[in-house]
Protein backbone atom coordinates (compact mmCIF):
# COMPACT_ATOMS: atom_id res chain seq x y z
CA UNK A 1 0.00 0.00 0.00
CA UNK A 2 2.61 2.55 0.78
CA UNK A 3 4.52 1.63 -2.57
CA UNK A 4 1.35 2.24 -4.52
CA UNK A 5 0.65 5.75 -2.53
CA UNK A 6 4.82 6.28 -3.30
CA UNK A 7 4.06 5.94 -7.28
CA UNK A 8 1.06 7.76 -7.03
CA UNK A 9 2.66 10.56 -4.83
CA UNK A 10 5.58 10.86 -7.46
CA UNK A 11 3.25 10.25 -10.87
CA UNK A 12 1.17 13.67 -9.10
CA UNK A 13 3.77 15.50 -8.75
CA UNK A 14 5.79 14.65 -12.21
CA UNK A 15 2.56 15.73 -13.77
CA UNK A 16 2.48 19.11 -11.49
CA UNK A 17 5.55 19.39 -12.59
CA UNK A 18 4.45 20.00 -16.38
CA UNK A 19 1.60 22.40 -15.71
CA UNK A 20 3.05 24.37 -13.16
CA UNK A 21 4.49 27.02 -16.17
CA UNK A 22 1.04 27.04 -17.35
CA UNK A 23 -0.75 27.79 -14.29
CA UNK A 24 1.98 30.46 -13.64
CA UNK A 25 1.13 31.97 -17.06
CA UNK A 26 -2.03 31.93 -16.35
CA UNK A 27 -1.66 33.91 -13.14
CA UNK A 28 0.42 36.37 -14.36
CA UNK A 29 -1.39 36.37 -17.56
CA UNK A 30 -4.73 37.05 -16.09
CA UNK A 31 -3.36 39.77 -13.88
CA UNK A 32 -1.33 41.82 -16.05
CA UNK A 33 -4.53 41.81 -19.18
CA UNK A 34 -6.82 43.47 -16.63
CA UNK A 35 -4.40 45.90 -15.83
CA UNK A 36 -4.28 46.34 -19.68
CA UNK A 37 -7.83 46.55 -19.97
CA UNK A 38 -8.44 49.07 -16.76
CA UNK A 39 -5.50 51.66 -17.12
CA UNK A 40 -4.76 51.51 -20.77
CA UNK A 41 -8.22 51.29 -22.64
CA UNK A 42 -10.15 52.93 -19.47
CA UNK A 43 -12.33 49.58 -19.39
CA UNK A 44 -14.17 49.33 -15.75
CA UNK A 45 -14.67 45.75 -15.96
CA UNK A 46 -12.77 44.17 -18.66
CA UNK A 47 -14.17 40.31 -18.28
CA UNK A 48 -12.64 38.88 -21.58
CA UNK A 49 -9.27 40.23 -20.90
CA UNK A 50 -8.37 37.47 -17.92
CA UNK A 51 -10.87 34.60 -19.46
CA UNK A 52 -8.80 34.96 -22.86
CA UNK A 53 -5.75 34.70 -21.32
CA UNK A 54 -6.72 31.40 -19.64
CA UNK A 55 -8.25 30.36 -22.24
CA UNK A 56 -5.39 30.70 -24.74
CA UNK A 57 -2.86 29.49 -22.35
CA UNK A 58 -4.60 27.20 -20.85
CA UNK A 59 -2.75 23.86 -18.99
CA UNK A 60 -3.39 21.31 -22.22
CA UNK A 61 -1.23 21.11 -24.95
CA UNK A 62 -0.64 23.07 -28.21
CA UNK A 63 -2.68 25.10 -30.88
CA UNK A 64 -2.22 28.74 -28.88
CA UNK A 65 -1.89 30.95 -31.66
CA UNK A 66 -5.13 29.31 -33.17
CA UNK A 67 -6.98 29.51 -29.74
CA UNK A 68 -5.99 33.14 -29.99
CA UNK A 69 -7.60 33.52 -33.20
CA UNK A 70 -10.37 31.49 -32.44
CA UNK A 71 -10.91 33.37 -29.34
CA UNK A 72 -11.65 36.68 -30.68
CA UNK A 73 -13.08 35.70 -33.54
CA UNK A 74 -15.66 33.57 -30.98
CA UNK A 75 -16.40 36.85 -29.09
CA UNK A 76 -16.53 39.13 -31.43
CA UNK A 77 -19.36 36.54 -33.17
CA UNK A 78 -20.80 36.15 -29.43
CA UNK A 79 -20.68 39.62 -28.53
CA UNK A 80 -22.45 40.91 -31.17
CA UNK A 81 -25.27 38.72 -31.95
CA UNK A 82 -25.97 38.98 -28.36
CA UNK A 83 -25.84 42.74 -27.98
CA UNK A 84 -28.13 42.95 -30.88
CA UNK A 85 -30.42 40.12 -29.52
CA UNK A 86 -31.02 42.22 -26.15
CA UNK A 87 -31.44 44.96 -27.63
CA UNK A 88 -34.67 43.40 -29.33
CA UNK A 89 -35.71 40.86 -26.59
CA UNK A 90 -34.03 42.12 -23.39
CA UNK A 91 -32.56 39.82 -20.61
CA UNK A 92 -33.78 36.73 -19.01
CA UNK A 93 -34.36 33.40 -18.56
CA UNK A 94 -35.56 32.58 -21.86
CA UNK A 95 -33.87 35.36 -23.72
CA UNK A 96 -30.52 33.83 -22.47
CA UNK A 97 -31.39 29.97 -23.85
CA UNK A 98 -32.61 31.96 -27.37
CA UNK A 99 -29.24 34.24 -27.30
CA UNK A 100 -27.32 30.56 -26.76
CA UNK A 101 -29.26 28.20 -29.51
CA UNK A 102 -28.65 31.08 -32.18
CA UNK A 103 -25.28 31.98 -31.59
CA UNK A 104 -24.00 28.46 -31.14
CA UNK A 105 -25.75 27.28 -34.23
CA UNK A 106 -24.63 30.02 -36.47
CA UNK A 107 -21.08 28.83 -34.61
CA UNK A 108 -21.05 25.53 -35.55
CA UNK A 109 -22.12 26.27 -39.26
CA UNK A 110 -19.31 28.43 -39.48
CA UNK A 111 -16.64 26.41 -37.58
CA UNK A 112 -17.24 23.42 -36.06
CA UNK A 113 -13.81 23.56 -33.82
CA UNK A 114 -15.03 22.88 -29.66
CA UNK A 115 -13.63 26.20 -28.70
CA UNK A 116 -14.87 28.68 -31.24
CA UNK A 117 -18.21 27.03 -30.80
CA UNK A 118 -18.09 27.22 -26.97
CA UNK A 119 -16.83 30.72 -27.03
CA UNK A 120 -19.13 31.92 -28.72
CA UNK A 121 -22.32 30.84 -26.42
CA UNK A 122 -20.08 31.52 -23.37
CA UNK A 123 -19.75 35.14 -24.65
CA UNK A 124 -23.23 35.90 -25.44
CA UNK A 125 -24.03 34.72 -22.31
CA UNK A 126 -22.15 37.30 -20.84
CA UNK A 127 -23.76 39.81 -22.74
CA UNK A 128 -27.23 38.32 -22.00
CA UNK A 129 -26.70 37.92 -18.77
CA UNK A 130 -24.29 39.19 -16.55
CA UNK A 131 -23.39 42.80 -18.06
CA UNK A 132 -26.46 44.14 -19.58
CA UNK A 133 -27.14 48.02 -19.09
CA UNK A 134 -23.62 49.10 -18.81
CA UNK A 135 -22.41 50.93 -20.85
CA UNK A 136 -19.77 48.26 -22.15
CA UNK A 137 -19.74 48.22 -26.24
CA UNK A 138 -19.26 45.40 -28.14
CA UNK A 139 -15.88 46.30 -29.73
CA UNK A 140 -14.90 47.16 -26.06
CA UNK A 141 -15.12 43.24 -25.21
CA UNK A 142 -13.54 42.43 -28.67
CA UNK A 143 -10.76 44.73 -27.58
CA UNK A 144 -10.30 42.84 -23.99
CA UNK A 145 -10.59 39.31 -25.55
CA UNK A 146 -7.53 40.60 -28.11
CA UNK A 147 -5.27 42.20 -25.32
CA UNK A 148 -6.52 38.94 -23.29
CA UNK A 149 -5.12 36.74 -26.07
CA UNK A 150 -2.12 38.91 -26.39
CA UNK A 151 -0.77 38.57 -23.44
CA UNK A 152 -1.31 35.04 -22.91
CA UNK A 153 0.76 34.81 -25.64
CA UNK A 154 3.41 36.86 -24.19
CA UNK A 155 3.22 34.98 -21.05
CA UNK A 156 4.07 31.67 -22.81
CA UNK A 157 7.35 33.35 -24.17
CA UNK A 158 8.55 34.86 -21.26
CA UNK A 159 7.82 32.40 -19.11
CA UNK A 160 8.20 29.62 -21.23
CA UNK A 161 7.62 25.92 -19.78
CA UNK A 162 11.13 23.48 -20.65
CA UNK A 163 9.77 21.58 -24.58
CA UNK A 164 12.58 19.35 -24.07
CA UNK A 165 11.06 18.58 -20.46
CA UNK A 166 7.61 17.82 -21.88
CA UNK A 167 8.74 16.27 -25.07
CA UNK A 168 11.00 13.85 -22.97
CA UNK A 169 8.75 12.63 -20.48
CA UNK A 170 5.88 11.74 -22.61
CA UNK A 171 8.11 9.89 -24.99
CA UNK A 172 10.08 7.98 -22.11
CA UNK A 173 6.23 6.83 -21.60
CA UNK A 174 5.93 5.55 -25.11
CA UNK A 175 8.97 3.93 -24.74
CA UNK A 176 8.20 2.94 -21.33
CA UNK A 177 5.41 0.88 -22.37
CA UNK A 178 6.93 -0.59 -25.28
CA UNK A 179 10.00 -2.03 -23.91
CA UNK A 180 7.11 -3.24 -20.95
CA UNK A 181 5.55 -5.37 -23.60
CA UNK A 182 8.19 -6.64 -25.17
CA UNK A 183 9.53 -8.01 -21.59
CA UNK A 184 6.11 -9.81 -20.99
CA UNK A 185 6.40 -11.29 -24.49
CA UNK A 186 9.69 -12.58 -23.45
CA UNK A 187 8.76 -13.95 -19.92
CA UNK A 188 5.97 -15.86 -21.93
CA UNK A 189 7.67 -17.29 -24.40
CA UNK A 190 10.25 -18.37 -21.48
CA UNK A 191 7.87 -19.92 -19.42
CA UNK A 192 5.56 -21.01 -22.39
CA UNK A 193 2.55 -19.34 -20.21
CA UNK A 194 0.11 -17.85 -22.19
CA UNK A 195 -1.92 -15.96 -19.85
CA UNK A 196 1.54 -14.33 -19.68
CA UNK A 197 1.24 -13.77 -23.08
CA UNK A 198 -2.48 -12.82 -22.80
CA UNK A 199 -1.82 -9.82 -19.83
CA UNK A 200 1.03 -8.59 -22.55
CA UNK A 201 -1.28 -8.87 -25.42
CA UNK A 202 -3.73 -6.75 -22.72
CA UNK A 203 -0.89 -3.82 -21.28
CA UNK A 204 -0.34 -3.54 -25.52
CA UNK A 205 -4.00 -2.43 -26.01
CA UNK A 206 -3.57 0.19 -23.52
CA UNK A 207 -0.41 1.84 -24.80
CA UNK A 208 -2.09 4.15 -27.53
CA UNK A 209 -3.09 6.89 -25.26
CA UNK A 210 0.37 7.33 -24.29
CA UNK A 211 1.24 7.75 -28.25
CA UNK A 212 -1.46 10.15 -28.51
CA UNK A 213 0.07 12.33 -25.47
CA UNK A 214 3.36 12.14 -26.45
CA UNK A 215 1.96 13.53 -29.72
CA UNK A 216 0.02 16.32 -28.40
CA UNK A 217 2.85 16.99 -26.16
CA UNK A 218 5.50 17.37 -29.26
CA UNK A 219 3.43 19.60 -30.64
CA UNK A 220 3.05 22.11 -27.75
CA UNK A 221 6.51 21.48 -27.42
CA UNK A 222 7.57 23.05 -31.07
CA UNK A 223 4.70 26.22 -30.18
CA UNK A 224 6.79 26.83 -27.51
CA UNK A 225 10.03 26.81 -29.27
CA UNK A 226 8.25 29.23 -32.59
CA UNK A 227 6.74 31.76 -29.45
CA UNK A 228 9.12 31.98 -26.87
CA UNK A 229 12.98 33.58 -28.18
CA UNK A 230 14.11 32.09 -24.69
CA UNK A 231 14.27 28.46 -26.00
CA UNK A 232 15.08 28.79 -29.76
CA UNK A 233 18.65 27.05 -28.63
CA UNK A 234 16.33 23.85 -28.28
CA UNK A 235 15.99 23.20 -31.83
CA UNK A 236 18.19 21.01 -32.54
CA UNK A 237 17.63 18.54 -29.49
CA UNK A 238 13.63 18.45 -30.77
CA UNK A 239 14.34 17.78 -33.66
CA UNK A 240 15.57 14.36 -32.53
CA UNK A 241 12.13 13.59 -31.00
CA UNK A 242 10.43 14.64 -33.97
CA UNK A 243 12.41 12.43 -35.99
CA UNK A 244 11.53 9.66 -33.32
CA UNK A 245 7.80 10.28 -32.93
CA UNK A 246 6.20 8.11 -36.05
CA UNK A 247 8.55 5.19 -35.92
CA UNK A 248 8.26 4.57 -32.21
CA UNK A 249 4.29 4.60 -32.55
CA UNK A 250 4.41 2.10 -35.19
CA UNK A 251 6.63 0.35 -32.87
CA UNK A 252 4.33 -0.31 -30.74
CA UNK A 253 1.61 -0.71 -33.04
CA UNK A 254 4.22 -3.65 -34.27
CA UNK A 255 4.71 -4.66 -30.67
CA UNK A 256 0.57 -5.59 -30.72
CA UNK A 257 0.33 -7.20 -33.14
CA UNK A 258 3.97 -9.47 -31.97
CA UNK A 259 2.14 -10.08 -28.76
CA UNK A 260 -1.12 -11.24 -30.35
CA UNK A 261 1.01 -13.41 -32.74
CA UNK A 262 3.00 -14.68 -29.84
CA UNK A 263 -0.43 -15.64 -27.77
CA UNK A 264 -1.36 -17.54 -30.73
CA UNK A 265 2.04 -18.98 -31.32
CA UNK A 266 2.36 -20.28 -27.84
CA UNK A 267 -1.02 -22.70 -28.48
CA UNK A 268 0.72 -24.54 -31.73
CA UNK A 269 2.70 -27.37 -32.08
CA UNK A 270 5.92 -25.06 -33.15
CA UNK A 271 6.05 -22.32 -30.15
CA UNK A 272 8.49 -19.09 -30.30
CA UNK A 273 12.16 -20.63 -30.12
CA UNK A 274 13.41 -19.53 -26.83
CA UNK A 275 16.41 -17.74 -28.12
CA UNK A 276 13.70 -15.47 -29.89
CA UNK A 277 13.16 -14.00 -25.82
CA UNK A 278 16.62 -13.13 -25.70
CA UNK A 279 15.92 -11.05 -28.78
CA UNK A 280 12.63 -9.72 -27.37
CA UNK A 281 14.77 -8.27 -24.37
CA UNK A 282 17.50 -6.92 -26.39
CA UNK A 283 15.38 -4.43 -28.21
CA UNK A 284 13.29 -3.72 -24.91
CA UNK A 285 16.62 -2.43 -23.49
CA UNK A 286 17.30 -0.63 -26.74
CA UNK A 287 13.90 0.95 -26.56
CA UNK A 288 15.36 2.28 -23.15
CA UNK A 289 18.42 2.89 -24.58
CA UNK A 290 17.26 5.55 -26.83
CA UNK A 291 15.22 6.67 -24.35
CA UNK A 292 18.40 7.77 -22.54
CA UNK A 293 20.10 8.83 -24.75
CA UNK A 294 17.65 11.18 -26.39
CA UNK A 295 16.78 13.02 -22.99
CA UNK A 296 20.60 13.91 -22.41
CA UNK A 297 20.43 15.38 -25.40
CA UNK A 298 23.07 12.66 -27.46
CA UNK A 299 22.95 10.85 -30.31
CA UNK A 300 21.19 7.62 -29.54
CA UNK A 301 24.63 5.65 -30.88
CA UNK A 302 24.22 2.86 -28.15
CA UNK A 303 20.66 2.15 -29.05
CA UNK A 304 21.58 2.15 -32.84
CA UNK A 305 24.33 -0.60 -32.32
CA UNK A 306 21.89 -2.67 -30.26
CA UNK A 307 19.34 -2.56 -32.69
CA UNK A 308 21.89 -3.55 -35.30
CA UNK A 309 22.90 -6.41 -33.36
CA UNK A 310 19.21 -7.70 -33.30
CA UNK A 311 18.33 -7.34 -37.25
CA UNK A 312 21.97 -8.65 -38.11
CA UNK A 313 20.73 -11.79 -36.30
CA UNK A 314 19.78 -14.50 -38.75
CA UNK A 315 15.97 -15.95 -38.83
CA UNK A 316 15.30 -19.17 -37.37
CA UNK A 317 13.89 -21.77 -39.29
CA UNK A 318 11.08 -24.25 -39.89
CA UNK A 319 8.57 -22.36 -37.43
CA UNK A 320 5.27 -22.29 -37.19
CA UNK A 321 2.91 -19.54 -38.46
CA UNK A 322 2.67 -17.84 -35.83
CA UNK A 323 5.92 -17.86 -34.53
CA UNK A 324 7.36 -16.75 -37.62
CA UNK A 325 5.13 -13.80 -37.80
CA UNK A 326 6.08 -13.32 -34.34
CA UNK A 327 9.78 -12.67 -35.72
CA UNK A 328 9.04 -10.92 -38.89
CA UNK A 329 7.54 -8.38 -36.47
CA UNK A 330 10.28 -8.36 -34.40
CA UNK A 331 12.39 -7.52 -37.53
CA UNK A 332 9.74 -4.96 -38.23
CA UNK A 333 10.50 -2.98 -34.60
CA UNK A 334 14.42 -3.02 -34.77
CA UNK A 335 13.31 -1.17 -38.47
CA UNK A 336 11.30 1.45 -36.64
CA UNK A 337 13.67 1.67 -33.63
CA UNK A 338 16.91 2.11 -36.08
CA UNK A 339 14.85 5.00 -37.60
CA UNK A 340 14.24 6.66 -34.49
CA UNK A 341 17.73 6.99 -34.14
CA UNK A 342 18.09 8.73 -37.46
CA UNK A 343 18.24 6.25 -39.79
CA UNK A 344 16.70 6.21 -43.12
CA UNK A 345 14.29 3.39 -43.54
CA UNK A 346 16.58 2.05 -46.68
CA UNK A 347 19.56 2.08 -44.63
CA UNK A 348 17.80 0.31 -41.39
CA UNK A 349 15.56 -2.14 -43.67
CA UNK A 350 19.31 -2.97 -45.32
CA UNK A 351 20.62 -4.01 -41.74
CA UNK A 352 18.36 -7.18 -41.33
CA UNK A 353 19.11 -10.47 -42.33
CA UNK A 354 17.95 -11.68 -45.61
CA UNK A 355 14.74 -14.16 -45.26
CA UNK A 356 16.44 -16.63 -47.55
CA UNK A 357 19.73 -16.78 -45.39
CA UNK A 358 20.06 -20.03 -44.22
CA UNK A 359 20.91 -20.12 -40.46
CA UNK A 360 23.68 -21.38 -38.73
CA UNK A 361 21.70 -24.55 -36.94
CA UNK A 362 20.60 -25.12 -41.35
CA UNK A 363 23.81 -24.90 -42.18
CA UNK A 364 25.88 -27.17 -39.33
CA UNK A 365 22.42 -29.80 -40.56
Amino acid sequence: MRTWLSDQVRKRLGTFGLIAPSIAQCAVGAALAWIVAVHLLGHAHPLFAPISVMTCVGVGFGRRLRRVVELVVGVSLGVGIGDLLVSWIGSGPWQMALVIALAMTIAGLLNSGELFVSQVGSSAVLVAMLVPGEDVGGLDRMADALTGGVIGIVAVALLPASPLTIAGKHLSGVLDALSTVLEQAAEAIEKGDMDLAAEALECGRRTQTAVEEFEAALENSKEIIMISPLRWHHRARLTRYETAAVPVDLALRNARVLVRRTLAALGEASPPPAALAESLREVSEAALLLQLELGAGREPMLARQALLAVAARERPKNLGFSANVTIAQLRSIAVDLLEATGMDHDEASAALTPLDEPSDETTRG
